[in-house]
C-alpha cells in the first residue's frame, strides 16, 4: 500500500535514511537524523511536495518525496524528487511503484518539472530514473566530498 506519510512514521523513516547517511554516499548529510529532525521534515509535505510510504503487512519500506527545487519564484513549478528503501527490499520493484506513485501525484499538481539529484556512480538510481522517463540533463565533477573522497553528481529530469 502506497499513502502519505504521517508523523507517526518518523522513526521508521528515520531509521531507513540513516542507514545511508551512515553507509552510502547517496545522500550528502553526514549526521544521523533523530526522530524530531524527521518530525520537522515532515511537516512541510503538502500538495505539491507530497511525502509517500510504501507499506506491506504493516512494515514501511521506504518513502519517496518532493521537495522545492530552488526558493526563487521563478522556480515554484519544480520539484526536486528523493527515494530511499529499506536496504533489505532493494531490487525488488518496489522503488519503481513507490516513485511512480510520487510521479502520478504531482501530475495532478500545477508542478511541470522533476530533477533528480544523483551522486555518482549509482547505477541502479540512474537506472530507476530512467525507467521513468528521467533524462540526464548534467553533471558536476567533484562537487560532494564524503568518506575521504570527492563525488560527481548528475541531474535528471522529467518534465511532467
Amino acid at each position: 500500500m502506497i499513502r502519505a506519510a504521517r508523523l507517526e512514521d518518523a522513526e521508521r523513516l528515520a531509521a531507513i535514511y540513516n542507514w545511508y547517511i551512515g553507509n552510502s554516499s547517496c545522500t550528502f548529510e553526514q549526521d544521523p537524523l533523530d526522530v524530531e529532525q524527521m518530525r520537522m521534515r515532515l511537516q512541510i509535505a503538502c500538495t505539491d511536495c507530497p511525502w509517500l510510504v510504501l507499506e506491506q503487512n504493516g512494515s514501511l519500506l521506504g518513502y519517496a518525496y518532493a521537495s522545492v527545487w530552488k526558493t526563487r519564484t521563478a522556480y515554484k513549478l519544480s520539484r526536486e524528487t528523493t527515494i530511499y528503501l529499506d536496504r533489505e527490499v532493494r531490487g525488488a520493484g518496489h522503488g519503481k511503484r513507490l516513485y511512480q506513485h510520487l510521479i502520478d501525484e504531482l501530475s495532478k499538481t500545477p508542478i511541470h518539472s522533476l530533477i533528480a539529484s544523483i551522486a555518482l556512480p549509482n547505477q541502479a538510481s540512474i537506472a530507476l530514473h530512467e525507467s521513468l522517463g528521467f533524462k540526464k540533463v548534467g553533471q558536476f565533477s567533484d562537487v560532494g566530498y564524503k568518506f575521504e573522497k570527492f563525488i560527481d553528481v548528475g541531474y535528471w529530469q522529467l518534465i511532467l
